[in-house]
């Protein structure tokens, strides 16, 4: 008698994605940071180099061309972003984060260079790559400390449709307070390439502003080569430690403006005849200031900036939130100052909203391990965590929503009301296009942590502690959270800790998802009296929060029991399943695990039950994929697939109805692998 013993079953719920590309240049900045004195007396600067590339794993080679640079101690690289909407002949894009640490023996100023070949195509024919960095470690007179350079921070892409104006104000925060100049570089081979200044933008090189005027659609991009500098806004020396010194003075300062006014095509929408009277200029406004006779003295840094511009067909129209993107609340604005404490999660939410097209994805720009998710509420959430390396520096966040229509792309359902009932429809768009939002960059200051917390997540609550040693002015009395209607959701305390028990469907704990958690949210706040839903003395508040994985691994053995798989990620939450045989498809008479390992013969029928014990309310348990192998390993060769992308592949499984949506009943008749192999795992 042919006889086979089914050892696991393995529901795989794990999505890889894979991408082919080449390599080619799209753009870079870099950044760096005094950290301070070696125990050998040698200088720690910390670099953060930017580079974009159409492959993750590219990034630039830095080499010393003038000054003592010193030895790299340490690197470290990170993908920051990456994209699949570039151009029509160079559509990938990846851009990193190298966190390079040199040790310099001296404090006298050293330039760093790179160069090779070659850009992605660009219609101003910039094909080779050369950027500097230039360092000056010397003790300024007016901090007392060696000058910390701007942080800047541009989106190494940037789209358009050619009758559209926009400006873009760069990032360039200065840490010191100086005044930040951006300009096209000029010397060629070593600032830049071509040193080319695209036609129809204009560059404010005071403000780091650039203007895009007008352009033809080319399916190339232009090639911008930048450098950006800082100068002292009063007289100030740099002393070294050998002795010497060296002066700085401000930057010629302006005194009067006058207009400068760009002729720019309006755009004529395309619902409007081409008969009706319409605008065909615009103007745009800048400013000029005649500058004083002194001459322009060094900056205390240089630092480069390159990117790619592209000047798409004509958009049908430029007004934001039509076609073009546009940023709505809670985004914030541009240049906003957000603080985040060590080792605690910070987030940006961003939301925009476009009529006529459908809002696609972001695309961002920032510190190493920076993340983007796009949640239910159809907001996009920017996260990031600092180190304790962080603290004390300034880092910038730059971003863009994508919007696109085309064939095959559906715009969200338009209600049609009636006396009685609404109609959905969801409405394609005919015209094909991707347009980017505006530009926003915000700077994030990395701060001590104020009050010191932790949180425990497990399947149906979070419990969040509060140290009171950490915030002087503590006390339960006056803590709630989000809603404390209930008793259950009041706040309690010990000697060294307040302490909340938060269920996840109650005390106003909100929830969200994106593609790949479910993340519960409350908050510890301040009140004065609980009748009141406001208060004007906020002195606290501690926002928490638990993030579990939708997807997870589970599995089960004929030949050892398994009560529960549990499903973990590091530092987060957990949810549990049971995993069970049954007798038939009543599925009332469970087999008794003390009767395993069971053998069956080849065509029995299986009855098999999987079940989330979590009681989290508007969940569903869905099996994405199960399969069969020979060996207890579930990354087995050639595995036999079961159920795929949540669809029967194995013509004997049958799916029965489920009490609850936290429940998965099926069955399938036992086989055996051709060869040796007796037992079975799935």
């Amino acid at each position: 008698m042919a006889s086979t013993k089914v050892l696991l079953l393995q529901l795989l719920l794990v999505s890889v994605i894979s991408v082919v590309s080449a390599s080619h240049y799209w753009g870079a900045s870099t950044t760096f940071t005094y950290k301070g004195n070696n125990s050998d007396g040698t200088h720690k600067v910390r670099f953060r180099y930017r580079d974009t590339f159409d492959q993750c794993f590219w990034s630039l080679s830095w080499r010393c061309t003038s000054g003592n640079c010193g030895y790299v101690s340490g690197s470290k690289r990170t993908v920051i972003d990456s994209s699949n909407n570039g151009p029509k002949f160079d559509r990938l894009l990846c851009e990193t984060e190298t966190v390079v640490t040199r040790n310099v023996p001296s404090d006298k100023p050293f330039q760093l260079r790179a160069d090779s070949c070659c850009w992605i195509g660009t219609r101003n024919w910039v094909v080779h790559w050369d950027v500097l960095t230039g360092v000056d470690l010397g003790k300024r007179s007016d901090t007392g400390e060696p000058n910390k350079s701007p942080d800047v921070t541009i989106l190494p892409f940037l789209r358009i449709p050619q009758n559209c104006p926009r400006t873009y104000k760069l990032m360039t925060f200065d840490p010191d307070g100086d005044d930040v100049r951006c300009r096209y570089g000029n010397l060629r081979n070593i600032e830049c390439s071509r040193c080319d200044r695209p036609a129809g933008f204009h560059l404010d090189e005071d403000s780091c502003t650039l203007h895009y005027i007008s352009s033809t659609a080319n399916p190339k991009v232009f090639g911008f080569e930048m450098m950006v500098e800082d100068y002292s806004k009063g007289h100030i020396n740099l002393f070294y430690s050998d002795g010497s010194w060296s002066h700085r003075h401000p930057w010629p300062r302006r005194r009067s403006k006058r207009a400068v006014s760009y002729p720019t095509t309006a755009a004529r929408p395309w619902w409007i005849p081409a008969a009706t009277p319409w605008p065909t200029t615009t103007t745009m406004t800048t400013t000029q200031r005649p500058i004083t006779p002194y001459a322009p003295t060094p900056p205390l840094s240089q630092l480069p900036l390159q990117f790619s511009f592209l000047v798409d067909p004509p958009a049908p129209s430029c007004v934001e939130g039509v076609y073009l993107p546009k940023l709505v609340h809670p985004t914030p604005i541009h240049g906003e100052k957000i603080h985040a404490e060590v080792d605690s999660s910070m987030e940006i939410r961003v939301k925009a909203q476009a009529s006529l097209a459908v809002i696609q994805g972001i695309i961002i720009s920032g510190p190493s391990n920076v993340t983007k998710h796009k949640t239910t509420h159809n907001e996009f959430v920017i996260r990031w965590t600092p180190t304790a390396d962080d603290l004390g520096e300034f880092f910038p966040i730059c971003f863009a929503v994508e919007s696109a229509t085309g064939p095959g792309v559906i715009r969200p359902p338009v209600a049609i009301h009636s006396h009685s009932h609404s109609h959905f429809h969801p409405t394609p768009t005919s015209r094909s296009g991707l347009y980017h939002s505006e530009m926003r960059c915000v700077v994030v200051e990395v701060k001590r942590k104020i009050v010191q917390s932790h949180v425990i997540c497990n399947e149906s609550s979070m419990t969040i502690l509060v140290e009171k040693a950490s915030f002087s002015r503590l006390s339960e009395d006056h803590l709630r959270l989000n809603d404390p209607s209930n008793t259950i959701c009041n706040l309690t305390s010990n000697s060294t800790h307040v302490i909340g028990v938060v269920p996840l469907n109650q005390c106003g704990t909100q929830i969200e998802e994106d593609d790949d958690n479910l993340i519960f949210k409350n908050e510890i706040t301040t009140y004065e009296d609980m009748r009141n839903v406001i208060t004007r003395k906020h002195l606290l508040e501690v926002r928490f929060y638990c993030q579990y994985p939708k997807h997870g691994k589970v599995s089960q053995s004929f030949s050892v029991h398994r009560k529960n798989v549990t499903v973990w990620e590091k530092g987060m939450g957990t949810f549990t399943y049971g995993f069970e045989f049954y007798e038939d498809n009543s599925y009332r008479a469970m087999i008794n695990p003390n009767s395993y390992p069971l053998e069956v013969e080849i065509g029995t029928e299986l009855y098999m039950k999987i079940e989330a014990t979590s009681s989290i309310n508007n969940t569903e348990m869905f099996v994405e994929s199960c399969r069969a192998a020979p060996y207890d390993n579930p990354n087995y060769r050639k595995p036999y697939i079961i159920i795929a992308n949540g669809c029967k592949v194995d013509p004997t499984v049958d799916i029965y109805p489920r009490a609850h949506n936290k429940q998965f009943l099926f069955s399938m008749e036992a086989f055996k692998f051709i060869g040796l192999h007796d037992q079975i795992l799935h």
